[in-house]
């Protein structure tokens, strides 16, 4: 299994230029295809358009949002003409209430998704939006990337396991990096609070994917601090991780759904990316 089709939604900010990169370096490794999804983004929500508002005001904010998905695309070309690499570009307009279909729609159709961090560096509401869309919308995993990578991602991976259906999904989308790295631990934490009746937490994945030809250990740690996310992070340090794999939670929204604490934590201040699924 390899990543053939990769989407990364491109807006134009210096930090989301990791992910672009990133996004490129997989589709050579792969002999891939990426898909540049370009948004020009309507952030005024229809409902809140004031009383008396014209057809023109709305149309002038679509043509707006128009010239911005045009902006963006161009910008996107600059970058993917100087690679050999096979790639698609495709510039859509959405209002921000309207990003699920838009978003979730493309990324439906490809194996993995690269999106940079979605909080700070100026990223405005609407990245986090987009994340959801893919993961939520799309069933995509989706690969987060801070805006600086030390080392590129998947020598030393992390996965943060605690039996959950998402966390397993996370780590079989995450099976091209887990196979082909050089050390993989997966971390418990307070193993008694997901199994009471696991003797040897750990025991059953680690031998699934040791069977993958993964160099597989365990490391079962204790919740030190309130954030299960510190706890992560600090483990990633300390094991010199260059990927995260774990699980992405969030709680429903009418028929959406927002990422919920744990997953928002991690995004929030992570160094390195992380490979979520839901």
């Amino acid at each position: 299994m390899a990543y053939k089709s990769v989407l990364t939604v491109w807006d134009d900010r210096e930090e989301s230029r990791a992910a672009m990169d990133l996004a490129i370096d997989m589709v050579k490794a792969n002999d891939g295809h990426l898909n540049v999804l370009c948004l020009g983004i309507d952030r005024i929500q229809p409902g809140l358009y004031y009383a008396g508002a014209t057809p023109a005001i709305m149309t002038e904010n679509i043509e707006v949002a128009r010239d911005e998905a045009k902006k963006n695309e161009k910008s996107a070309k600059a970058i993917l003409n100087g690679y050999d690499i096979n790639w698609s570009s495709q510039a859509m307009v959405a209002q921000i209430n309207g990003l699920s279909y838009v978003v979730g729609g493309a990324a439906r159709y490809n194996d993995l998704v690269v999106l940079p961090q979605p909080y700070g560096g100026g990223a405005g509401e609407e990245a986090a939006s987009v994340l959801e869309a893919a993961m939520f919308e799309g069933h995509a995993p989706v690969l987060v990337c801070p805006a600086k990578i030390k080392t590129p991602p998947g020598k030393r991976v992390v996965i943060a396991w605690n039996g959950s259906a998402e966390a397993m999904a996370a780590i079989k989308a995450a099976l091209p990096y887990i196979r082909a790295a050089e050390a993989v631990d997966i971390a418990i934490i307070d193993p008694s609070r997901h199994d009471e009746s696991q003797a040897d937490p750990g025991y059953e994945l680690s031998t699934m994917l040791a069977r993958h030809g993964a160099n597989v250990t365990v490391s079962v740690l204790a919740r030190t601090v309130p954030r299960v996310a510190e706890v992560i992070e600090r483990h990633a340090i300390d094991f010199g991780a260059d990927m995260i794999v774990m699980g992405a939670y969030g709680h429903s929204r009418f028929r959406e759904s927002i990422l919920g604490g744990a997953t928002r934590d991690m995004l929030e201040d992570v160094t390195v990316p992380v490979l979520m699924a839901h």
